[in-house]
């Protein structure tokens, strides 16, 4: 088995985790209160991360150049844009048109891989990419989203639009980071990604402490009291975060983040063994879809 492939599945895990712990945080912080927590408390993780890296494991740090600070910075503006305008979705009445569309991220994800790196992508690389999407939309359309005609019907709505571009910064930003790590050269591949991970980090949490500061100011204060459920969440993230940056290290991008999808199943059996949730027809199709496309994609 490729390396990639079980490092990606331990990020969508980890996430998954990060993703349940973040929700104890909304009834006390903001959305940007919450979304800064996850930025501010992996950073300290992330630097004991790389420093253990060099101390124990004996990589050299490695000697930032210009391509890696511009795609750290636009990988780091473009995964927030995208987090922001996610969020902007929810305040409108039909979000769920736009969070569905926001899921074209993988096949975008794709799409600038070619254009930004180069990176090829197989025919039967692509169809499972397409299989597995169409699977995430009937689940969302399962789960009380829109409908298979709602959904076409609405493609230039202003939340199908919000939803498709908040995808392709995802997407700009998955490439972004592969980029930048790729920018280091070397053969460590972990010093690389963790690298990368700890300078995006940084930048990201000044970037959105300020913010915070400027429009939000009492919420530094509650992240600081959070401190508990806050520090799981960038304990957490980080390590999501270091897996995915490692495989997309490793890998094309497009493919890390179709492989990803599997955290979906994760969510899938926790709805259903732990939180006893009643399953759709339409649901459970969406997840073999998704499945099929994650062992097709696997094949090729």
């Amino acid at each position: 088995m490729e390396l990639w492939i079980p490092v990606t599945v331990g990020a969508a895990f980890c996430q998954n985790l990060r993703s349940a712990l973040q929700k104890h945080l909304k009834g006390r912080l903001s959305t940007s209160g919450a979304t800064f927590s996850r930025f501010c408390y992996a950073f300290p993780f992330a630097a004991l991360y790389v420093a253990g890296l060099a101390l124990l494991g004996g990589m050299e740090l490695p000697s930032p150049n210009p391509r890696f600070a511009a795609y750290c910075v636009l990988g780091g503006v473009t995964q927030i844009i995208a987090t922001a305008l996610l969020v902007y979705l929810f305040s409108f009445r039909n979000f769920a048109v736009g969070t569905t569309y926001s899921k074209t991220e993988t096949i975008q994800t794709a799409l600038f891989g070619i254009v930004i790196l180069g990176d090829p992508l197989g025919i039967g690389a692509l169809g499972a990419i397409l299989i597995s999407l169409v699977g995430v939309f009937l689940i969302s359309v399962a789960k009380g989203g829109p409908s298979a005609g709602a959904l076409l019907a609405s493609l230039r709505d202003r939340t199908a639009l919000i939803g498709i571009a908040s995808g392709g910064f995802f997407g700009i930003s998955a490439v972004s980071y592969r980029a930048a790590s790729l920018s280091l050269g070397g053969e460590g591949f972990l010093m690389q990604a963790g690298f990368t991970l700890a300078c995006v980090t940084v930048l990201q949490t000044i970037g959105m402490g300020l913010y915070i500061r400027a429009r939000e100011p009492g919420q530094l204060t509650e992240v600081a009291r959070a401190w508990r459920v806050a520090g799981l969440v960038g304990l957490s993230g980080m390590l999501a975060s270091a897996g995915w940056f490692t495989a997309m290290t490793i890998q094309n991008a497009a493919y890390v983040r179709a492989l990803g999808q599997i955290e979906l199943v994760f969510t899938f059996v926790a709805s259903v063994f732990f939180f006893k949730e009643k399953v759709t027809r339409l649901e459970l199709a969406g997840i073999a879809l998704v499945v099929a496309g994650i062992l097709l994609l696997l094949l090729t």
